[in-house]
């Protein structure tokens, strides 16, 4: 870099892009997330963004950081430092796109940064993604809601046991539409039973979709009263989704994605 184009450098006003990546297929992405990777200088991506999105679509003087965020990873980055690196670039004049899988308001710590970026007064602006309950349901052949099958439909995760008081393990038991858990699957016959315990129709039907929308999807379809013993000790591959409710019995009818790992597992159910 000559000393002209490091003084235009040092002088422009920096930005940071926050944007969703999609839920896997690198073909997700919006229109305006491609030309955002082109502009980019700075490129920070999280674990699940496809690489094929950096690799087909990143200006190729960017620099790109991968910083992991994987919960309980030693290798994963912390928040502390990722606002670090969006704050030191976007400083420097650098136009910094934040890459995050799926959409950037689906429990993705969105306002962790947002509100660092605020304290450091700089500009920035959020593209959209298709988040993974979207990927997942359409994959899938799941619509999340359906006239005279379900009118709506709740966006959780759970991780442990403290989570949900007594109240709100009725109201979800108690919900006919559509349950969706992110970040959840492992935890499956643990909810399972939880929504049993407190009333659920235990013939209500459960679908895990790991990794949705990719070569590798693969979807799991039982029932709550089943579900331990379908389940019980089996660990799905991240990400996974997973989807409670009468729509998952659209599954059968309406599957169209053919995958590697094409494998739907339908369970003789009560």
């Amino acid at each position: 870099m000559s000393v002209q184009e490091s003084h235009i450098k040092s002088v422009k006003s920096g930005k940071v892009i926050l944007a969703g990546a999609g839920p896997g297929d690198s073909d997700l992405i919006t229109v305006k997330l491609s030309k955002a990777l082109r502009d980019a200088d700075v490129i920070i991506t999280d674990r699940l963004v496809n690489p094929e999105i950096i690799q087909n679509f990143a200006g190729k003087n960017a620099k790109v950081f991968f910083t992991g965020k994987q919960g309980g990873s030693d290798a994963s980055a912390t928040m502390k430092e990722i606002n670090s690196l969006m704050t030191k670039y976007a400083l420097l004049g650098n136009t910094v796109l934040r890459l995050k899988g799926g959409d950037v308001a689906f429990f993705s710590n969105v306002l962790d940064e947002l509100q660092n970026i605020i304290e450091n007064k700089i500009p920035f602006e959020i593209i959209p993604g298709i988040t993974a309950a979207s990927g997942a349901s359409a994959y899938a052949g799941i619509p999340l809601t359906a006239r005279g099958i379900s009118q709506g439909v709740q966006f959780l995760t759970y991780y442990s046991d403290d989570q949900f008081g007594q109240e709100k393990w009725k109201q979800l038991a108690a919900f006919t539409d559509t349950l969706v858990f992110y970040m959840s699957a492992n935890n499956a016959t643990d909810i399972a039973g939880k929504l049993i315990e407190y009333g659920a129709q235990v013939d209500t039907l459960l679908a895990v979709i790991e990794q949705a929308t990719t070569p590798h999807q693969y979807v799991h379809v039982t029932s709550l009263s089943q579900c331990t013993t379908d389940f019980m000790g089996k660990t799905f591959s991240s990400p996974s989704l997973m989807i409670i409710g009468k729509v998952v019995q659209l599954h059968e009818s309406y599957n169209w994605f053919q995958s590697i790992g094409t494998g739907t597992v339908f369970k003789q159910l009560i």
